[in-house]
């Protein structure tokens, strides 16, 4: 009988919730125009748990009245114009789900929501707890989601979604709008998932998804930058000179002329994505060179004749790929006049002459005021030349009478410098080597030489007419040839003289 008296007290429910009756829903919950939300809910009333009411009806009305109807099971109900089809219930009520979708929301749908349920023999309005509904304007943007990273050459799908749009409303339209998209069917744009190649050129390009909501003018978009990865590529080396401000570059295999003690800096650079590891090798990366130093510098200070032909190799290397370029060193450098000697060889006078140089140098004789060059040959005299490579060779055979004092001197020279050893022909047959003389020798060194030749001559002079008043005519006539060698240093400002240098 106690169930038959509490029946006018549950028809219409209450502001204060009776125990019996409980609602769990949010209070508020906001979604933006044209988008959708899933409010959760759970319902309970005296029996619920336990009972299976014939009939079980929920209603979800609007405002705070039982007129404006926008979901129910009821079929004998329909909810009011504006909302069909837009308002859904999603649970099962037999289930004590009450659960609502809201879809394509519109400002309109905004305002407070109450709930009402009907059994068998029971009603009740649950006016204590509301759900309030917010319908902001649309701010919301598309999302761009794909594996990274991109690779060059490797297709890729992008997906472009819409968070809280709505699966079971009318469908999004979809466009894709960029650079990297001009190679691709146009029919392939409309669709939220795209297939894409992308390409070197296309690294830092914009791709843009753009999203247009059903039943209004919205349209969204987001715009990305296209993050290409792409093996290195337009390898090349910047070089420096000591003396040279502006660099040089150089994209392919070559080589770069330096002049021996200079300074040379190479830089090397090179396009990829991600940024590439730069080395330097001694020889060809391919060839197990040796690894030289880990940077894009690299810094000669003094660049030696040794040098010469060196191989030097940039390898960039990043995880798609490596390339490298090289560059071979040609060390250009002066003559360097090597052991000039001369020597008496039966009734005439033999010299020979050697010299290195980069490029080859070219020797030469003078005696007295001629000039004598190449292979030539007279009753007098035999020039007989050679080269091979960084080498030239030179040798003079003379013949017959030679006055005392007649002045020789073999020089060498190219296009970076010139040397030069001169000879002293002296009573009593004997060879004096006056020194090597560079083309760099300063006044005052050969001022200096100059004088110190001067004084062994006048010491030679005096030495031999001390032997004439002896009667040492029969020695000097037996004196053994005298074999001239020079030992010039580059980095030195004046030679070293023999050490055989004596009367």
């Amino acid at each position: 009988m106690v169930p038959l008296l509490l029946l006018p007290l549950l028809w219409g429910g209450s502001l204060q919730e009776d125990p019996w009756f409980e609602l769990r829903v949010p209070e508020s919950v906001t979604v933006q125009e044209g988008l959708c939300v899933h409010v959760p809910c759970s319902f309970s009333y005296p029996g619920s748990s336990w009972s299976s009411p014939k009939k079980l009806y929920i209603y979800w009305f609007r405002g705070g009245d039982n007129d404006y109807l926008v979901a129910t099971n009821d079929q004998t109900k329909t909810g009011k114009m504006g909302t069909q089809g837009r308002f859904h219930l999603v649970g099962n009520p037999r289930h004590n789900n009450c659960s609502l979708r809201i879809t394509e929301a519109r400002k309109s749908d905004e305002g407070v929501y109450s709930f009402r349920v009907q059994a068998d023999h029971m009603a009740y309005s649950y006016r204590a707890k509301k759900l309030t509904v917010k319908v902001p304007a649309l701010t919301q943007k598309p999302d761009i989601h794909f594996p990274e990273p991109l690779k060059s050459g490797y297709p890729t799908n992008l997906t472009c979604s819409m968070l809280g749009s709505c699966e079971e409303g009318r469908p999004l339209t979809f466009s894709w709008v960029g650079r990297a998209l001009d190679s691709l069917d146009p029919q392939t744009l409309h669709s939220s998932v795209l297939t894409l190649t992308p390409r070197l050129q296309d690294h830092g390009s914009n791709l843009t998804c753009q999203v247009h909501l059903p039943g209004g003018q919205d349209t969204v978009e987001r715009t990305i930058r296209l993050n290409v990865s792409y093996a290195p590529q337009k390898l090349n080396i910047s070089i420096f000179f000591s003396d040279v401000a502006v660099p040089k570059i150089l994209e392919n295999t070559s080589s770069v002329l330096i002049l021996e003690g200079q300074a040379l800096g190479l830089l090397c650079a090179a396009d990829s994505s991600p940024p590439a590891e730069l080395s330097w090798f001694r020889g060809s990366p391919a060839r197990n060179a040796t690894r030289i130093y880990r940077s894009a510098n690299l810094d000669l200070p003094q660049v030696g004749a040794a040098e010469e032909g060196d191989l030097l190799t940039c390898q960039a290397q990043n995880p798609l790929g490596s390339q490298h370029v090289s560059l071979r060193l040609s060390v250009v450098y002066p003559p360097r006049l090597l052991s000039p000697s001369c020597s008496w060889e039966g009734e005439g006078l033999h010299c020979s002459c050697s010299s290195r140089a980069q490029p080859a140098p070219t020797l030469r004789w003078r005696l007295g005021e001629g000039l004598l060059e190449g292979n030539h040959s007279n009753a007098s005299w035999t020039i007989t030349s050679s080269s091979a490579g960084p080498w030239a060779n030179s040798s003079l055979s003379l013949s017959g009478p030679l006055g005392s004092g007649l002045r020789l001197s073999c020089e060498a020279w190219n296009a970076h410098g010139k040397q030069s050893a001169a000879f002293l022909l002296l009573p009593g047959r004997s060879v004096f080597l006056a020194g090597a003389v560079p083309a760099a020798l300063g006044g005052a060194g050969a001022m200096a030489l100059l004088s110190l030749s001067l004084c062994l001559l006048f010491f030679c002079l005096v030495k031999a007419r001390r032997k004439q008043a002896s009667g040492s005519r029969e020695g000097l006539d037996d004196e053994d040839p005298v074999m001239g060698t020079v030992a010039w240093d580059i980095n030195s400002r004046i030679g070293r003289l023999p050490g055989w240098l004596s009367c």
